[in-house]
This record gives structure tokens, sequence and C-alpha cells, in this order.
């Protein structure tokens, strides 16, 4: 018997053999597992030779699972926490399960294993001492472009998640914000059968991907160079004044923004306050 507790399991992204020799042990002993889709993880159990009481825990109705299973851990049960794929909570549900759990003073355990973000960030060839994970980027353009402007002057690797649907969108919205220049690498389908891992700046990036069909299938990580320290002197309002005697504002902000590492949007916005 496992010791009563909330257990956090991380599972494969892809390749069902990346899971750790203590996850299988737990998975194997937990008196239930709360998973994202339990036919989905059912699969993954049933490949590993594991029989387990699997109870679905999804955005849609983690609220209303809540009060059962902390009831199963008071009355000295254990819990494994699972997600589709990678480590719980990171994009995935189980972050309002672990905040109840949390507050009320019951056991939560980590169970590491795989994360697409760190599988990302390993093969990238980007700084790794420090990151930015952001996860998905909004679906609609427009909340989408005002992400991705606050985060142009960050000067650290962002990590993003995106799908097959929207990465070109997301990629156009990368080059408008960040300029064609700017290093990054595309990691599509990691583990798997078709795993790719693309390399160059935003602009070669987004000619690979349009050129090439299969480039835009499946599930990826998009791994932004960070944006560094803007030269000496280089401020990013006095230059798009400066430009304002030849450009639109707009488009000077625009300017500005990607010589300087600076926000377009607080740029313009200061821009027309002075005006």
């Amino acid at each position: 018997m496992l010791t009563p507790g909330l257990y956090v399991v991380a599972t494969p992204i892809g390749n069902r053999e990346d899971i750790t020799l203590r996850a299988l042990d737990i998975l194997a002993r937990a008196d239930c597992v709360a998973a994202e889709d339990t036919r989905h993880s059912g699969a993954l159990l049933k490949h590993h030779g594991i029989e387990a009481k699997l109870v679905s825990l999804h955005e849609h109705n983690e609220e209303r699972r809540i009060p059962g299973l902390l009831n199963a851990i008071r009355a000295g049960q254990s819990v494994a926490l699972i997600s589709d794929a990678g480590t719980p909570l990171i994009s995935d549900p189980g972050f309002r399960l672990v905040c109840a759990a949390a507050e009320a003073g019951l056991p939560v355990h980590p169970v590491p294993g795989a994360s697409a973000v760190t599988a990302a960030l390993s093969v990238a060839a980007l700084a790794t001492d420090r990151f930015r994970f952001e996860g998905f980027l909004p679906a609609r353009p427009a909340a989408r472009r005002k992400r991705l402007e606050s985060l142009a002057a960050c000067p650290v690797t962002l990590a993003l998640f995106e799908s097959g649907q929207r990465i070109r969108a997301s990629l156009d919205d990368l080059l408008e914000v960040f300029g064609q220049g700017r290093k990054a690498v595309i990691c599509r389908e990691l583990t798997k059968q078709f795993e790719t891992t693309l390399r160059g700046t935003l602009g070669e990036l987004r000619a690979m991907i349009e050129a090439d069909p299969d480039q835009r299938k499946g599930e990826f990580v998009v791994l932004v160079d960070g944006a560094g320290e803007a030269g000496p002197g280089l401020d990013g309002l006095e230059l798009a004044a400066a430009l304002t005697e030849y450009l639109p504002a707009s488009q000077a902000a625009r300017v500005a923004a990607k010589l300087s590492g600076g926000s377009r949007r607080d740029i313009y916005a200061a821009l027309k306050s002075k005006r």
C-alpha cells in the first residue's frame, strides 16, 4: 500500500517507454488514478500491464471531483493524478485539485518525468539558464498579438505551446512583433514517430512551415531567443520620436520596438501621449 496522499505523476509525451520506474510502481499501487482522458490513459496503463481504477478529471468536471478525491485521501487512500501527456498542471488540468489538497493539509507528492517544455529546451541550442514558459498563446488574433507585444522585450528564451491549426498564424504574429531576424526553434511531435526540430530565424522557420505541409501537423513547442539587452543609449521612445519625421507614428513605433527590444504598443502609446 502507498502512503495516503495525492501523487502528481508525469507520463510520456509521446513514446510510451518514456516513463519512470517509480511512476509505473505508483500507478500500479494507487487506489485510484485521476486521468484527463480515461481512454487515452487506459491504453498507456494496459501497455505497461497495469490495471487501475480510473476516474476522469478534466477542466469540465475537476471542481465536482475534488471533494470525493480529498475524502478518499482522508480515508487513507492514495490518488495518482495524470494528464494525457507530460507533467500534470503544465497547461493541463489538476491545478485546482492540487491547491485544494494543499489547503486541506493533505500530502502532495511530485513524481517527476517527461515534460515537453524541458524536452524542447534540451535540444534547442538556445540559452536555457533562464527561460519563460508562456503555454498556449490566445486563440484570437488581437489577443495573441497583444500578448506577444508584452513579451517582445523579454531578455530570456521564451517557450510556447501551439497546435497545428494555429502554427502558421502564430508564426505570422511572431514575425510582425519580434521581427524576421530573431532566432527560434520549432519542436514538433516530440518523442513521436514524426518528430522534427527546425532551427533558424523566425523568417526562415515561417518559410519552412509554409513549404512543407507535414510541418504543420501535430503538437508544437516554439522556442524564441530572448531579446537581450538594448544597446547603450538606444531608447525606444526617443528613437520612435526621431523616426516620426519620416514615418507615421504607428510605423515609427514598430521600427523602434524592433531595434530597441521594447514593446511596440507601449512605445506607440507614449508617442501619442506626447503629442
